[in-house]
């Protein structure tokens, strides 16, 4: 397997994180009045912090159309690469009750 040497992978790996983790933070704070961490165990405890991160993962997808129509497509392949790993984090929760 040859290691990516595109910084600009990396870079949408990230971008994808953040933002997913922005939009996740909203919702949380959003959803519930008492703190981010109580909101994120109950959801957690009742099965529903899957719909969130799908949720919040949405915001990656016109990142991603921009980023082609740009022609960047080492980013947007960092992007997808993410939401792959979006995919294995939430098959995990709804398999793990």
């Amino acid at each position: 397997m040859v290691p990516i040497k595109n910084k600009k992978f990396y870079i949408g790996l990230i971008s994808g994180f953040l933002w997913t983790t922005f939009i996740l933070i909203i919702l949380l704070a959003l959803l519930s009045e008492t703190p981010i961490e109580y909101t994120f165990k109950y959801s957690y405890k009742k099965n529903t912090l899957s719909g969130l991160i799908a949720l919040s993962s949405l915001i990656n997808l016109p990142i991603f159309f921009i980023a082609i129509k740009l022609n960047k497509i080492s980013f947007a392949s960092g992007l997808v690469a993410f939401l792959i790993l979006i995919v294995i984090i939430i098959a995990f929760l709804k398999l793990s009750t």
